[in-house]
Order: structure tokens, then C-alpha cells, then sequence
């Protein structure tokens, strides 16, 4: 194989590596981001559900202040009906009783209710925390595996960035332009593979003797579609679909779209 392709082809892995390392740095803070939010989102659960349990609380002492204020004022009622001289005072005491036990059992439903809500309550307040709990310990692990993978990026990158210096003083300026100028507009794919007479990146299938030179992978020689510089293996030699391309009359050529 030709130096130069040789050290193009072991330059592309290493901007492979690093821009892989990049992204991984750059998403780090929407991963951090996610799991606050995720972590606010059970500690408001938590909150509202003890704010919900401090106002059924507040209602059952009001419920009880009332209940007992309705509770004094039907004895007193039951007091003075032994009081009464006539029998218009007595229905009047007996009505207002009846009312004053109808309040009583109005309230005392009041107070079950809320009983009722207390337990419900409790329960989802008891479910918000063991949540918390649990989502607590997740969010710590994985901000350590946040962490740990921050340093392995930090070393990537400086490996990449050695590995890089120490080879492009290597490799031919025109040839390192090309490449570099082909990697920054090809979203950092540079190299391609040709594989069974085809553009392994682009897709586009190759001229029979353009595939054919490639195969020799003596020259540095660009897709003519996507202007990556293109290798071969040798894996695929075997394989029908590549000597049916590298055997194809030359006559017959590829996508009119390469001319």
C-alpha cells in the first residue's frame, strides 16, 4: 500500500476517535442537565405531597374546632329542652336539636373524608420519597460514570492529538490538504472503502477501471462522487458482487452522475 494512503487511512481513525471523544464532552452538560431536572422533579413530588399532607392536616384541626363548637351547642340544646314550659318551646328545642345533630353528622363526614385524604396522602408522600431515595443513588452513580468518562475523553484527546502530531509531518502537504479539506466538508469522513466496486460512504458505484485501480491502492485516488479518498481491503475480493464489478467491461460505465 502507498505511505501516504497508509498514514490517511491511520489518520481518518484518529479524527475518528477524537471527534467521537468531542461529542461525548459536548453532550456530557445535557446528560448533567437531565438528570437535575429528573432529580427536581422527585424532590417537587416530594414537596408538594408534604405540602399536601400540612393542608389536610390545617383542615382537620379547622374540621375539629368546628365539629366541637356544633358538638357544645347541640348539649346545650339537649340542656335547655328540660328547661322548656310549653310544648311550642319544646318542638322549637326539638327542631333546633334535630338541626344542630344534622350539622354534627355533616361535619363528622367531613372529618372521614378528610381521614380518608390523609391516608391517600400519606401514602403517595411515602411513594415520592422512597423515589427520591432511589432516584438519588442512580443520579449520583451515573454522575460518577459522567465523571469517569470526562477523564477517559480528556485522555482520548490527548492521545489522539500526540498520535496526530507525530504523523502528519509524515505525510505529503498536498495530500494532507486534500484530506484535510475533504474532511471538513464531508462532516469528518475523509477516507472510504470500496467495496464490491462501490463508494462504501457515498454509495455511488464506481467505473470498472477506476474500481480496479483503487484495488491496487498504489495512489491516492478520490470517489468521484463524494471526493473521499478511497482504499481497498481485499476482504471482499472473493465475494461475486466484487469480481463481477472489477471484471465489468470498462465499455459500460457507472452513475452518468460520476462523469
Amino acid at each position: 500500500m502507498l505511505p501516504d494512503l497508509e498514514r490517511l487511512i491511520q489518520l481518518q481513525k484518529i479524527e475518528t476517535r477524537a471527534a467521537d471523544a468531542r461529542k461525548r464532552a459536548a453532550d456530557a452538560p445535557e446528560r448533567i442537565a437531565t438528570l437535575d431536572a429528573k432529580l427536581t422533579a422527585s424532590r417537587d413530588a416530594v414537596a408538594a405531597a408534604r405540602q399536601a399532607l400540612a393542608d389536610s392536616q390545617n383542615a382537620r384541626r379547622t374540621i375539629e374546632k368546628d365539629l366541637l363548637a356544633l358538638q357544645q351547642r347541640l348539649a346545650k340544646s339537649k340542656e335547655t329542652l328540660m328547661e322548656v314550659k310549653t310544648n311550642h318551646e319544646y318542638h322549637a328545642m326539638q327542631t333546633q336539636i334535630a338541626a344542630g345533630i344534622a350539622d354534627v353528622a355533616r361535619v363528622e363526614e367531613l372529618m372521614l373524608v378528610n381521614m380518608l385524604e390523609a391516608d391517600e396522602i400519606t401514602a403517595r408522600l411515602k411513594k415520592a420519597e422512597s423515589a427520591l431515595k432511589a432516584e438519588e443513588s442512580a443520579i449520583a452513580a451515573e454522575r460518577k460514570s459522567i465523571e469517569a468518562e470526562a477523564r477517559e475523553v480528556e485522555q482520548v484527546l490527548a492521545a489522539t492529538a500526540a498520535e496526530k502530531t507525530a504523523l502528519v509531518p509524515l505525510i505529503a502537504r498536498p495530500h494532507l490538504e486534500m484530506f484535510e479539506r475533504v474532511l471538513k466538508g464531508r462532516h469528518g469522513v475523509a477516507i472510504s472503502e470500496a467495496v464490491d466496486g462501490i463508494c462504501s460512504v457515498c454509495r455511488v458505484r464506481l467505473r470498472p477501471q477506476v474500481y480496479n485501480t483503487i484495488r491496487r491502492n498504489d495512489s491516492i485516488y478520490q470517489c468521484d462522487h463524494c471526493q473521499r479518498v478511497m482504499y481497498f481491503t481485499g476482504v471482499h475480493e472473493r465475494s461475486e458482487a466484487g469480481k463481477a464489478a472489477a471484471n465489468k467491461p470498462s465499455s459500460q460505465h457507472g452513475d452518468p452522475d460520476l462523469h
